[in-house]
């Protein structure tokens, strides 16, 4: 809803919710609440009975009601305190609307309206006081506190006490027992889910205490310092491996008396802050909103449908394998050609459970737009096309923020003021288009703009005064456009709260890539600017082509290979410090090998008896040369983080049919590898090339 226009459903819709709100509140005695709606209630009936026509103003009020009452309802669920001064803010707009008061009257409380939103915009900052004490084998799990120390650090302001009263003389010290428990306090904008997140490894393996502070409380970490507590570097190992030789012991620091009386006191200093034992309702599992999905009843039905012929399946190939006989060959033959065509019939609607339309991130944008350009001073019309295109939640989950980014780009740099557009013979308000469709096994997002497009002058201007191109360097339209994703690259003049500061499109490139999709940009000064997003429709499963490389088999992602060619001498060029090239289509493309990269040995070192797969990805290409090409097919992917560590280099894991593991290529990651100069490997002939 806009100026001046009513859509009687729209406005009937939002009337709705605000009565269902308003009566749900009074039966449960959340009286504030009810009183609030009220008032919403009343302006919503007037607009929807043509009493009162939705100006700026109202829409703005509206706009603010909406957001006090969602923290309104918030607080409840949390058990938290409502800013009152606020609620008190906006009730006075909506009552002055309401008594007819002038536009002024308005625009001032709306003012006061908007500056505790500022205020309120800061980060809230819970406290938590967290109780750990691992049980005495955590230790032999793998698991180690120090890391967990570190991810809460990441979470918000830590302080970590630890007790070390179970700690044994030095002679009696077993390695592999965890003697210590800590309290700590974390104080930052964190929920209990991200904290029960950090601790999900260890559940069953330590007694874990979280329990919210009052937020009157004083500050912890003075009185914390004031009794001397002992404080842990989380950022660094309790002793660092290198301070060590071989064989080298260290006696661990055995407290004084006078320490752990010094040390008791001051946890009893922090019990009073903490609610009671008695008091606290026992500690439940945190559910994060992303932890569950909405299925519609037709694809539980197709599922369910599917399931049964399974059964059938399996039933008829049990029948034939109790009674086999070669006569029964053919029957054998249709029977695994019916669980195959069953199977990838399963796949395929297990798939489409995940599959949600991404109206759920475009619908994010209409207000961001109309906040944003209320602030900018823009005229902007945003335009949404694709919204029922469907991809996997996990993916939807992972673009949002570069797709708020992108579209804070558009309005901030892109799209003039009514003034500037005015003077290039343009409407006064500018286009925003965000489109989303289908391409192949893709889904592709586009965000474009009528806007100045990109100023390719400032922006190698930038570039050349940063050293990241030389001055004599002359670069075509759309490598200027790349520079924008280096890290660091802003051509904003001052920082502000919206750009300026550089750390965006190379974060945005980033997340894309990691989502195993690419972005490009076109555009064109004066008339606009496209920025195009590539992602696959689930992370869950590829296409790959698996490759063979010495004894190993590896699988690359099939939308990151251009080509594979057979290698010609008088085509590879060696380069001191830069490796092997190979010319092909008058361009030189480095060639990675493999064995070397990964320590594989026994393959093939003659490059004229093997092939060249030639990648790309952000407009880098490379030639990965391998023994031999084997199989293309689908692959589900394993992560290889969870189940063991980060490896550079490698994507994920997968399991073949004949039930052997092949790890999953992380092409950006091997680009970066070979583009650091460490990385540097050894041809064939030993020699470093």
């Amino acid at each position: 809803m806009s100026q001046g226009e009513i859509d009687d459903d729209t406005v009937n819709g939002i009337f709705r919710a605000a009565h269902s709100i308003k009566g749900g509140a009074g039966t449960f005695g959340f009286s504030n609440i009810s009183e609030f709606t009220h008032g919403l209630e009343t302006l919503l009936d007037q607009i929807r009975n043509g009493e009162r026509e939705a100006t700026d103003d109202v829409i703005e009020t509206l706009l603010s009601a909406v957001d006090t009452l969602r923290e309104m309802l918030t607080a409840v669920q949390d058990s938290s305190e409502v800013d009152t001064e606020k609620v008190k803010q906006v009730s006075k707009a909506l009552e002055q609307i309401l008594l007819g008061s002038t536009s002024d009257d308005v625009d001032k409380v709306m003012d006061e309206v908007s500056d505790a939103d500022v205020s309120a915009s800061e980060p809230l900052t819970q406290t938590w006081l967290i109780k750990f004490k691992p049980l005495s084998h955590m230790l032999q799990t793998g698991n180690e506190p120090i890391r967990m120390f570190r991810e809460l650090a990441e979470l918000g302001a830590l302080s970590v006490e630890v007790n070390e009263e179970e700690l044994p003389p030095f002679t009696d010290l077993d390695p592999e027992i965890c003697y210590l428990s800590w309290q700590l306090t974390l104080s930052g904008d964190v929920d209990e889910a991200a904290i029960n997140e950090v601790f999900e490894w260890v559940d069953g393996d330590c007694e874990l205490s979280i329990e919210r502070l009052e937020q009157n409380v004083p500050d912890i970490e003075p009185a914390l310092s004031a009794h001397e507590s002992e404080q842990i570097d989380i950022h660094e190992p309790m002793i660092p491996p290198s301070s060590l030789t071989e064989g080298e012991t260290v006696e661990p620091e055995v407290p004084s008396p006078s320490a752990t009386e010094a040390q008791l006191k001051t946890s009893a200093k922090i019990d009073h802050l903490t609610p009671k034992k008695n008091e606290v309702s026992p500690k439940k599992k945190a559910v994060t909103p992303d932890a569950s999905i909405r299925v519609g009843t037709d694809k539980v039905d197709s599922l369910v449908n599917l399931v049964g012929e399974l059964v059938i399946t399996q039933s008829m190939l049990g029948q034939i394998g109790e009674n086999f006989d070669i006569n029964m060959l053919p029957q054998l033959i249709d029977g695994l050609e019916q669980l195959e065509r069953n199977t990838r019939e399963l796949q395929e609607s297990i798939m489409r459970i995940r599959m949600l339309p991404i109206s759920f991130v475009f619908n994010r944008f209409p207000r961001l737009v109309h906040d944003m350009t209320s602030k900018l001073g823009k005229q902007v019309e945003l335009v949404l096309s694709g919204e029922q295109t469907e991809l996997d939640k996990t993916v939807m989950e992972k673009i949002g923020d570069p797709l708020v980014h992108l579209v804070r780009n558009s309005l901030d740099h892109g799209l003039e003021t009514p003034e500037k557009r005015r003077a290039a013979n343009k409407s006064e308000t500018g286009t925003l288009k965000l489109n989303a469709y289908h391409q192949g096994g893709n889904i592709v997002i586009e965000i474009s703009d009528d806007g100045a497009g990109l100023n390719e002058d400032k922006i190698l201007n930038k570039a050349i005064e940063k050293g990241l191109v030389n001055p004599n360097e002359t670069l075509p339209p759309e490598k200027i456009h790349e520079l924008i994703f280096l890290p660091g690259f802003s051509t904003a003049d001052q920082v502000s709260d919206l750009s300026g500061r550089g750390v965006g499109m190379d974060v945005v490139r980033k997340n894309i890539n990691s989502l195993g999709g690419a972005v490009e940009v076109k555009s064109e000064s004066g008339i606009g600017s496209t920025f195009t997003i590539r992602l696959p429709l689930t992370l869950a499963i590829m296409d790959g082509q698996i490759i063979q490389v010495a004894d190993q088999r590896y699988i690359i992602p099939l939308i990151s290979i251009i080509e594979s060619v057979e290698v010609e001498a008088g085509r590879v060029n060696r380069v001191t410090g830069k490796g092997e090239l190979y010319k092909i289509r008058d361009e030189y493309v480095p060639i990675i090998r493999l064995t070397n990269v990964f320590n594989v040995e026994g393959g093939i070192e003659d490059l004229q008896a093997g092939l060249l797969v030639i990648v790309d990805c952000e407009d880098y290409k490379v030639g990965l040369f391998v023994d031999e090409l084997l199989a293309q097919q689908q692959v589900v992917i394993k992560s290889l983080e969870t189940n063991f560590r980060k490896v550079k280099g490698i994507a994920g894991a997968t399991i073949l049919g004949d039930g052997a593991v092949a790890l999953i290529l992380d092409i950006p990651g091997l680009m970066a590898m070979h583009r650091e100069p460490s990385q540097v490997k050894k041809n064939s002939s030993g020699k470093v090339a």
